[in-house]
């Protein structure tokens, strides 16, 4: 006899197979062997027995296979062990996680920072911990989950503004007596920048605190769109997350601000305080990735130079992507089932793609989440978007003069 808990289950994942929107994993292997030079071996991998060029990946710089990366991971495990072995606040802050901290401080200019295991956990310790329901925060309309959940949690009453639109984010400042306002760098689904000078700008006038989320732009963004490169993050931002598992390559998080507000979360942050903390080794690690990416500016100009590409190939073809300057390329389907289709068709030519369904975009806009790195080469490049166009000719997708305004999906 079921339970009401089976019963539930079987009901929901029955419906959410129905509707095109199971989630389910798949066990992938490496192609190529760890000794490979990552600078010249394309993202790839292998899924039961066949190879596929990886284009769903956040590696945007392609360090998570750089050999000298390798080597610091393994000179970190060899210096500090495998694992941390407790939580910070009792024996698991190390000189490793200490050096981190610095180094990302002197990179962005903030005052000081807090690690953390993963950036979701970085993004809802900060909302959870830093608001009550005496606060009231204004966010971006399409901030990530992270940030959702954690001011959910927090009691804050949450105002949200029109995506990217500075005349929505001033009503709602001037309307309202708002202890911060949240955006991203990059916005992860649709691939576009926050106009990260001018909301900067409207905080101050208003004396709200500007809180950014950097997962996207993080070693990848050379500065703020209308600010100067040369300027610190930390002059226009007033805390900033960073992680470290997309341009970095690597694994974990950080939350970068003021002296008194990293203390206050040390001395208040659940997730914080009673997490055994992030490994010295992975800290170890996340530094060489920091430090690499700083020594190999020709890893961020290669990416400048596949998106170009793939985009102009795009359009040649007639194939309708976002308004996106981003390594996230992504094509509007609309249809959760025929998402799904186009993907595996893509798959099926050997181009492994990300198929992105609601909830994690509105209902109508289901889309393929096309990621570049620099490590893909211009014949990766120029496979893909010669397989788009020829899966696109064969299902019934608007075209890109057919197209309607971005914002119509929202």
């Amino acid at each position: 006899m079921s339970s009401l808990l089976e019963t539930k289950i079987t009901a929901r994942q029955q419906a959410l197979h129905e509707q095109g929107l199971l989630r389910q994993r798949k066990v992938l292997s490496v192609e190529h062997s760890p000794d490979v030079n990552a600078s010249t071996s394309s993202p790839r991998f292998v899924f039961e027995g066949r190879a596929y060029i990886n284009f769903s990946s956040n590696d945007y710089l392609g360090l998570s296979r750089v050999p000298e990366l390798a080597k610091a991971l393994y000179l970190g495990a060899q210096a500090y062990g495998v694992g941390s072995g407790a939580s910070p606040l009792v024996t698991g802050y190390s000189e490793a996680h200490f050096a981190l901290e610095y180094e990302l401080c002197a990179l962005t200019g903030h005052e000081a920072a807090l690690l953390f295991c993963s950036g979701f956990s970085a993004n809802t310790a900060l909302m959870k911990t830093l608001f009550d329901q005496q606060d009231i925060v204004i966010a971006d309309k399409l901030v990530h989950a992270s940030i959702i959940d954690g001011l959910h949690d927090s009691g804050a009453q949450l105002k949200r503004f029109l995506h990217n639109s500075l005349e929505s984010a001033e009503r709602l400042l001037v309307r309202n007596q708002a202890s911060a306002l949240i955006t991203e760098s990059v916005f992860s689904m649709d691939g576009d920048c926050a106009p990260i000078s001018d909301l900067s700008t409207l905080c101050r006038q208003h004396h709200t605190w500007l809180i950014v989320d950097d997962a996207h732009g993080f070693a990848v963004l050379d500065g703020y769109k209308n600010s100067d490169a040369t300027d610190k993050a930390a002059k226009l931002i007033d805390v900033q997350v960073v992680t470290f598992g997309k341009a970095l390559g690597c694994q974990g998080a950080a939350v970068l601000g003021s002296q008194a507000l990293i203390d206050f979360l040390v001395s208040n942050a659940r997730e914080y305080i009673y997490s055994t903390t992030l490994s010295p080794a992975n800290a170890a690690l996340a530094l060489a990735a920091v430090q690499y990416s700083t020594a190999h500016p020709e890893l961020q100009q290669k990416l400048l130079a596949n998106i170009a590409l793939f985009k102009r190939l795009c359009l040649d073809a007639n194939v309708p992507l976002l308004n996106s300057d981003t390594a996230i390329q992504p094509l509007i389907i609309g249809d959760a089932q025929q998402t799904l289709q186009v993907a595996e068709e893509l798959k099926a030519a050997g181009i492994w793609v990300g198929a992105i369904r609601p909830p994690t975009v509105p209902v109508g806009s289901a889309r393929l989440r096309i990621t570049l790195t620099a490590a893909h080469s211009a014949e990766d490049i120029a496979a893909c978007a010669a397989q788009l166009a020829q899966v696109l000719s064969r299902v019934n997708i608007p075209r890109v003069s057919e197209r309607r305004a971005k914002d119509e999906y929202r």
